[in-house]
């Protein structure tokens, strides 16, 4: 299993690459974050890091998963996979796979995608090489106010 962890300014988050009976770790990577004031109260936090995925890649599946310490409950997480090559799908430069995905009561989330399918006769690697995930997330901007 690749393991992507890095620790935002509002949580945790984690991409990870597995196969239902993995069960080893990379190393962390870095990554970049800002929240970006929508009013007085709340935020949208944008994180971006790298998920790569070597061509020999075995595993299935993978997921971006994580827990925000300040959630605003009722806002999904936002997922944007970017190619880091020059393809254009409409206006997004590299666009791969967008996905949303619901914040549970204690912060977390988690958002499970395939990069390798079976057709029944071969694999075909969906993921190949360096991406781009940005990861949007509501907070509060003063957490301690949230509860008020």
């Amino acid at each position: 299993m690749n393991k992507i962890t890095m620790l935002s300014a509002n949580g945790i988050i984690t991409i990870m690459i597995i196969s239902v009976f993995s069960a080893s770790f990379a190393d962390e990577l870095p990554s970049d974050s800002q929240i970006i004031p929508l009013d007085g109260n709340i935020g949208i936090e944008k994180t971006v890091l790298t998920l790569s995925v070597p061509d020999n890649n075995d595993l299935p599946w993978a997921f971006v998963e994580g827990k925000i310490s300040n959630p605003v409950l009722g806002y999904p997480v936002i997922i944007q996979i970017y190619d880091n090559d020059d393809q254009v799908i409409g206006n997004n430069v590299g666009a791969v796979h967008f996905a949303q995905t619901d914040v549970n009561e204690d912060g977390t989330f988690e958002y499970k995608f395939r990069i390798k399918d079976f057709n029944g006769e071969s694999f075909t690697n969906l993921f190949e090489g360096d991406y781009t995930v940005k990861i949007f997330k509501v907070v509060y901007l003063f957490p301690n106010l949230s509860s008020t």
